[in-house]
């Protein structure tokens, strides 16, 4: 009887039995595909049909830009185009339609092969991997427990908002939202009540947008509301005051707490109140602060 050792002497020297080039390549857990110069099916591999449904018979002969989502066709033969121009493909994207129906998101590389008239592509799922990239996104432009717009992308909404009324001559309006009693909601119900309030103020500014219209927060209860195409004060004031009667009917039912919660909110419109971000921002944070100090000015009844 061989010892262990070997016997994995004996594994080692022994002579591996390949198969044939055409089943290593149905081995493959990618699709390799062949097609023509008019893009029809010429060859493709046993992974073809593990990632997409389709055997080889229902597809050989058919043109494969027919099975690539509709949004992505013209991008496809673009990017077919520049390969058979010479231009050797490694990381191209776009959908796929699988025979169940659903997408599938693929990631190819391709190469034009002149002297065979065909161009050959090695194709892998990435559908995992693209929910993940777009949850990455997401979260690099939006505020993690709201889902509003958060600082940086709100900054960059403003930009592209003040570029557009610049050029229409359309107007521009933001209003600055801080929450009056936040604080002591937060000290009496504590961070998760706290947490579940700006959840609310959230929600209800989603609810209160326009169509065009979107909403970010600045950081701890501030909060930003865009208003693109609004062109004076009395307009984003009315858009304001159904933000606040919306914000005290919610905000501390949905917090469960008992504490009052109000907000001052200040307003700047282009170009009255400033020419650029900066200035439009500072404009509405003052006079955001000067509505709060008038109403801790007024007397209690």
């Amino acid at each position: 009887m061989l010892s262990a050792d070997r016997s994995h002497d004996a594994a080692a020297t022994m002579t591996p039995i390949l198969p044939p080039p055409d089943a290593v390549i149905d081995l493959l857990p990618d699709a390799v595909c062949v097609v023509d110069a008019e893009g029809r099916f010429l060859f493709v591999s046993a992974g073809f049909e593990r990632i997409l449904g389709y055997a080889p018979a229902e597809v050989i002969g058919r043109r494969a830009f027919d099975f690539v989502h509709e949004e992505d066709r013209a991008s496809t033969m673009a990017q077919a185009a520049q390969i058979m121009d010479g231009a050797m493909q490694r990381h191209f994207r776009n959908r796929y339609r699988h025979k169940a129906g659903h997408l599938v998101d693929m990631q190819w590389s391709a190469t034009w092969h002149p002297s065979h008239g065909v161009r050959i592509g090695v194709g892998r799922e990435v559908t995992e991997l693209r929910r993940a990239e777009q949850q990455l996104e997401y979260l690099a432009h939006h505020d993690a427990l709201t889902g509003l717009l958060n600082r940086h992308a709100l900054h960059r909404a403003l930009e592209q908002a003040l570029d557009e009324a610049r050029r229409t001559g359309g107007g521009l309006s933001l209003l600055f939202i801080d929450l009056d009693g936040f604080k002591a909601a937060n000290d009496a119900g504590g961070h998760e009540a706290g947490d579940r309030l700006l959840q609310s103020v959230a929600a209800c500014l989603r609810q209160s947008l326009r169509p065009g219209d979107c909403a970010g927060r600045m950081g701890g209860d501030e909060f930003v509301v865009l208003l693109p195409g609004c062109v004076d004060v009395d307009g984003a004031a009315a858009v304001a005051d159904g933000i606040r009667t919306r914000l005290r009917l919610i905000a501390a039912v949905a917090a469960d707490l008992h504490t009052g919660i109000d907000a001052s909110i200040g307003i700047a419109s282009f170009p009255a109140h400033g020419q650029d971000a900066r200035a439009l921002l500072a404009h509405a944070d003052h006079a955001m602060y000067a509505v709060k100090r008038r109403r801790c000015a007024m007397p209690v009844a």
